[in-house]
């Protein structure tokens, strides 16, 4: 069980910057990171090829990613507020985390992170 991710403040304002630049359509991103026991670090951010974006959804073909067990999960916005993942958010989860933007995408309190499972974990935003 994930007891903690974090991300440096520079990718956190990226990816905050990316859904402000895009709404009202959704963004998504793969997350590339490291596992240290329970906790996740948050190392880049992945385009993923042949991503399609629109209102109310963002999706990507995930074979199309390259074998890399450094992808631990996806980014993606809620251009409404809501910070909780949708039931089709679960069953399409890829890697271990699922974080999530809303609107009006200012800082970490519009992000939420959660496991597989829809259990949220706990973010910190590393200086670094």
């Amino acid at each position: 069980m994930i007891t903690e991710v974090s991300i440096s403040r520079k990718l956190l304002k990226s990816i905050l910057d990316s859904a402000r630049e895009a709404y009202p359509k959704e963004i998504i991103l793969v997350l590339r990171g490291k596992q240290k026991g329970q906790k996740i670090e948050i190392t880049d951010l992945i385009i993923p090829p042949l991503a399609t974006k629109g209102r109310g959804f963002a999706s990507f073909p995930g074979w199309m990613l390259p074998m890399d067990f450094s992808l631990i999960g996806s980014v993606h916005s809620h251009p409404s507020e809501a910070l909780n993942p949708s039931t089709h958010d679960l069953n399409h989860a890829f890697g271990k985390v699922i974080m999530i933007v809303g609107y009006p995408f200012a800082n970490i309190g519009n992000v939420g992170v959660f496991n597989r499972a829809g259990n949220r974990t706990p973010l910190l935003v590393r200086t670094d």
